[in-house]
């Protein structure tokens, strides 16, 4: 059985799109949809109950984060296959089928994900390498856009990677991730310390660490409209981005004997999310 698990703030139209298109694209295997309404002002939780009755809808009181509500979500689905889906999303095609035959066949496959489009239907870059320090350090001091084919330099954004290849990955964007229940019933759910962004980072290199596949395949496709939630408040949230970031060093990386090294890499990624939040980084974007 499919669980696809919705987390929702203030998004109240792309979501009525988005369960639209999952019930015109429904797959064959029996499913069922459980959305978070993290306390959204925006006539969210009502749509959802008079429009959609038969959605598992969890209307919060106040917003809990993303890392917390899906974790409630995971916690009462009956799925064993579980699908993260960001709300501002929609469907073209039977890829919900699609995904679960992949992921049917691969018993190794603990996460899978999927090409994503834009509205105009191009491919929206949405695979990286996981934030390791050197390639991190990289991107910020900007030889990854210097050397952007460069699997050194670019091995975090990987603006080289061919999403036309099926192929076994580290990182994909969280807005489609299909995981089995069997592997987060092993290595856990999301962290919580990562409330915003940077939980599933964190999840799937667990689950790497495990030794459970992360797969991409490009069969899976569908448009991501992108940021509708963090959009409204995007100061905030590239700070909440950079400091995301400096738990998952502090959790993963930071030991006595390279501390030096990160203090000076923190006021590097500081410095960062000064310059984006100030908006000083437009022309260098890519």
């Amino acid at each position: 059985m499919l669980s696809i698990l919705i987390v929702n703030w203030n998004t109240r139209e792309h979501l009525r799109r988005c369960l639209e298109s999952i019930q015109r694209f429904a797959p064959v295997e029996n499913y069922e949809i459980l959305v978070v309404d993290n306390a959204s002002t925006d006539g969210s939780a009502q749509m959802v109950s008079q429009e959609f009755p038969f959605v598992r809808l969890f209307s919060q009181t106040k917003n809990m984060g993303y890392a917390a509500g899906n974790n409630l979500a995971f916690r009462e689905a009956k799925g064993d296959a579980l699908l993260t889906l960001n709300a501002d999303t929609e469907f073209v095609d039977n890829s919900l089928d699609l995904a679960l035959s992949e992921f049917r066949t691969h018993p190794k496959v603990g996460a899978l994900t999927g090409k994503f489009l834009n509205p105009d239907m191009t491919v929206q870059p949405s695979i990286r390498g996981f934030p390791r320090p050197l390639s991190v350090l990289w991107d910020i001091v900007g030889l990854s856009r210097v050397f952007p084919m460069s699997q050194v330099f670019g091995a975090y954004r990987m603006r080289f990677f061919d999403y036309e290849t099926e192929a076994d990955i580290e990182q994909p964007m969280g807005t489609f991730i299909v995981y089995r229940k069997a592997a987060l019933d092993e290595i856990g759910l999301m962290d919580e310390r990562f409330p915003i962004f940077f939980n599933e980072v964190d999840l799937l290199y667990r689950l790497h660490r495990a030794g459970w596949v992360i797969r991409y395949t490009p069969a899976v496709r569908l448009i991501h409209y992108g940021g509708a939630s963090t959009r409204q408040v995007r100061k905030s949230m590239i700070w909440e981005s950079h400091r995301s970031l400096i738990r998952y060093y502090r959790k993963w990386h930071v030991r006595l004997w390279n501390f030096p090294f990160f203090w000076v890499f923190f006021l590097l990624i500081q410095t960062g999310a000064f310059v984006r939040a100030r908006g000083w980084d437009a022309g260098f974007r890519a």
